[in-house]
């Protein structure tokens, strides 16, 4: 949901390799036969990052069959249910914070992105948002979707932001003023040109430095980044073991890759 899905690497690929871009180039006014047309291209460093596979099984024996039957329960689905849950449980912890021994690379790790300083602005001198007032809340989130634009020169335009749920819980049920029937959510997404959407993740907790909250703010496109799953979930041959009847399952997955560092933002310590 919060990151676009990419299917494009081959299952049978050990590296995906990509670079992360900076946009250049110009166009201009030009005559009706002109052959001196400005190129516009895109460079930066090239990167590659690891393929990896994600593993589970499910198990059921003789006995837990017959009583399935018997109990007219479907034994098999609730089991590989349980498998396809475990797997993309991983895929969700990888996806945000990835595996430095694997290679792998998470939104919360990826390298280049701008790091914002929030102000500390709170009660004695604090940058979290419990000692904050209303505007000095919105003050933070307007600060880091804004950098997005002024670091890339207006050409990143951020549609989305992240908070941790406690943040967001709080600014999505706390007034504007004591004088206002707006929330600081409600106003800051009436009032920020550019955010559309603000959701909440459970693993911004903790998720900054010295185990700080953290808050993103992206361009939620795959043009920006991408989850590369290179082969979702399958099933694979039933094995039979003496009296156990296995069915292994597994995954390729490649982590995180960012194409526009520039076009996301974060600040830590709310």
């Amino acid at each position: 949901k919060l990151i676009p899905v990419s299917s494009e690497a081959d299952p049978g690929a050990d590296k995906i390799f990509y670079r992360q871009y900076d946009q250049s180039g110009l166009a201009k006014i030009i005559s009706n036969y002109a052959d001196d047309l400005p190129d516009a291209d895109v460079s930066g460093a090239e990167y590659f990052v690891k393929v990896k596979t994600l593993g589970a099984s499910y198990k059921w024996s003789i006995q837990e069959m017959r009583a399935a039957v018997y109990g007219n329960v479907p034994l098999e689905q609730r089991k590989a249910n349980a498998a396809r849950r475990a797997i993309a449980q991983k895929e969700n912890k990888l996806a945000f914070f990835g595996d430095t021994a694997s290679g792998l690379v998470g939104l919360f790790t990826a390298p280049n992105v701008t790091s914002v300083t929030i102000p500390a602005t709170g009660t004695g001198s604090s940058t979290l948002w419990s000692t904050k007032t209303p505007d000095q809340i919105l003050y933070d989130m307007n600060l880091v979707a804004n950098t997005v634009v002024s670091t890339s020169l207006g050409v990143e335009i951020p549609d989305t932001m992240l908070l941790p749920l406690a943040q967001f819980q709080y600014v999505a049920s706390t007034a504007r003023s004591a004088n206002s029937d707006t929330t600081i959510l409600n106003y800051f997404l009436q009032n920020n040109p550019h955010i559309k959407q603000v959701e909440w993740v459970n693993e911004l907790l903790g998720a900054g430095a010295s185990s700080s909250d953290r808050m993103y703010a992206y361009r939620r496109s795959p043009e920006v980044l991408t989850l590369e799953i290179p082969s979702d979930f399958e099933q694979l041959e039933m094995q039979v073991r003496n009296l156990v009847y296995k069915v292994p399952c597994i995954e390729r997955f490649a982590g995180v890759l960012v194409y526009y560092p520039l076009a996301i933002a974060f600040g830590d310590g709310i």
